[in-house]
């Protein structure tokens, strides 16, 4: 199996508080080691306009929103290792850390875990998928170093 690729797109208008490459780069190595993944992923950095759009198209909702996750759906008959795309409006998240009082870069982080596990298959559409959601997001966010994002 190949190794973990992470393609990093900045589409920011402002990228000043933006971690550097390699942080994602740990980030999701040691979020894909935890499920034993090797997997090529793309993460998109976007403007709060891109994000609305996106959102519009994909989920019909008229609103930036924080992440999009889109899974890489897999042909029968070509065998590849890709994960899929995740988009993250940093303006966004960066305006729900100063509004809920958490530090930058650990909100992203926890929206990075979120957006993963997404493109991993595991949804929150019912009590006892956010339940299990929340854990893995909470234990994963441990691994990489950080508090529970839920405190």
């Amino acid at each position: 199996m190949r190794e973990i690729i992470v393609d990093l797109q900045i589409a920011c208008r402002e990228v000043n508080n933006i971690p550097n490459i390699l942080n994602f780069k740990n980030w999701i190595e040691k979020i894909l080691i935890y499920f034993h993944k090797k997997s090529e992923i793309t993460i998109r950095l976007v403007d709060e306009e891109e994000s609305r759009n996106l959102n519009l198209r994909y989920r019909g909702k008229n609103k930036s929103t924080n992440i999009l996750s889109f899974p890489f759906e897999q042909p029968t008959n070509i065998k590849l290792s890709l994960l899929g795309d995740l988009v993250i409006c940093f303006p966004l998240i960066e305006r729900e850390a100063i509004e809920q009082g958490k530090n930058i870069e650990l909100h992203l982080v926890h929206m990075l875990v979120h957006g993963v596990l997404h493109l991993l298959g595991y949804t929150h559409n019912t009590e006892n998928e956010t339940n299990l959601m929340e854990c893995l997001e909470i234990k994963i966010m441990s691994i990489l170093d950080y508090p529970n994002p839920y405190k």
